[in-house]
């Protein structure tokens, strides 16, 4: 018999570290044997994700939906973007999960396991808009780096956990309580332990607002585990960076939080319009809080054909960060008139509102179905990119259809 080739402890450490835990039987392996750990998944089955979404990055896993994707009222788990910044935690123990609350601002340091804060706080359920704050990245030019995000990088999930606020009085906070910080089990992509690979927060305004949780639920079941099981701070209407995933730990501070991405040039835009290309100083760039108005058109589908008819009903999904969306209207002729939607009114506050209308198209030919949303404040999507920005922030210009009648 041919002689079998083990590997050598040092290519043994070395897979170790890729996977992030010990070969147990290692030893046993031959030389030339592809571990499956390594080998490239399927994303699609990995976080049961319809095979329609488009996968951005796997290093760490970033996925978003397409727009006809969205057309449900409550995003399911299968067309729901994956924001990850890290790797996602290989061996989560549910029954030692700890969430650790400690700060320069908290009275005494307490932890809870999850039991504990199912039991001792009243459950709160509601309909959260989460967006990446990079969503429209794409359009942007001179190219932002980043993500490519087109639209799809946009939920409203049914969320349900407790209230950040009933656990902070639970544990007490100094009057200098600024801002809180979140921390997470997720790991860095060098696999170096003492790396955070990301550690956002929000002012204490913020955090004790009533639809802000710690939710252990989404759509009525466990979170999935890439959407931040067992636990997942959620901060509906503000860039998803700040609703942190896997959290087992926060900070209550008596300054701005200064955690990983919440410095430099990280989910903040100039505070000053800027030229296209134009350097801008950390000193000069502001934090992103409030997501701005935006509307997406879910049905139907862009590139639609109208045999032998010259009526379509479109619908969709608006939102406006922290404010409501007042009214809707769409356009047929590039933006030159707009009729209006009907649009609902919102499930509860932070959820994204629903709009439709019934379009009848004056002859055949080719269209482009443009949306815009107007929020509570007046304020309109910019019908072309908005002000541009380092990093490819906060694009809400009106999403656009294209649709044949034939």
């Amino acid at each position: 018999m041919q002689r079998r080739k083990f590997l050598k402890r040092g290519s043994l450490v070395t897979l170790a570290a890729a996977l992030g835990t010990e070969i147990v039987f290692g030893k046993n392996i031959i030389k030339g044997y592809q571990i499956l750990g390594l080998q490239d998944p399927d994303p699609f089955k990995l976080f049961k994700k319809d095979p329609q979404m488009v996968v951005l990055n796997d290093k760490p896993w970033n996925m978003e939906a397409q727009a006809h994707l969205l057309d449900d009222k409550v995003t399911p788990n299968k067309f729901m973007f994956i924001r990850n910044n890290g790797k996602i935690p290989p061996n989560i123990n549910i029954a030692n999960w700890k969430i650790i609350f400690d700060g320069e601002s908290i009275k005494t340091k307490k932890t809870y396991t999850l039991e504990e804060l199912k039991s001792k706080f009243k459950q709160h359920t509601y309909q959260l808009t989460l967006e990446c704050g990079g969503n429209g990245r794409s359009e942007f030019d001179p190219p932002a780096k980043g993500n490519q995000w087109t639209v799809g990088a946009v939920a409203c999930a049914e969320w349900t956990g407790v209230r950040l606020r009933d656990v902070l009085e639970d544990i007490g906070y100094k009057q200098d309580a600024v801002y809180i910080g979140y921390h997470a089990a997720d790991t860095h992509l060098s696999g170096d332990p003492g790396k955070e690979p990301i550690s956002r927060g929000v002012p204490m305004a913020k955090a004790l607002q009533d639809e802000t949780l710690l939710a252990f639920k989404m759509n009525g079941e466990d979170i999935p585990l890439a959407h931040g099981y067992p636990l997942r701070l959620i901060a509906g209407g503000w860039p998803a960076s700040a609703s942190g995933k896997w959290l087992n730990g926060i900070s209550i501070r008596n300054k701005v939080h200064d955690g990983t991405k919440m410095t430099g040039t990280a989910y903040r835009v100039p505070c000053e319009t800027v030229a296209p290309g134009e350097k801008v100083k950390d000193e000069d760039m502001c934090i992103i809080e409030s997501m701005p108005v935006k509307s997406l058109i879910t049905y139907p589908k862009s590139g639609a054909v109208l045999n032998n008819k010259k009526n379509l009903t479109i619908r969709g999904h608006a939102w406006a960060g922290e404010l409501q969306v007042k009214s809707m209207e769409y356009s047929i002729d590039f933006g030159s008139t707009w009729q209006k939607c009907t649009l609902e009114v919102p499930k509860n506050r932070l959820a994204w509102q629903h709009f439709s209308a019934e379009i009848s198209f004056p002859k055949k030919g080719y269209y482009e179905v443009w949306a815009r949303a107007m929020d509570s404040n007046n304020r309109k999507q910019p019908m072309i990119l908005p002000g541009w920005n380092p990093k490819g922030y906060l694009n809400n210009a009106c999403h656009r259809i294209a649709v044949k009648v034939s």
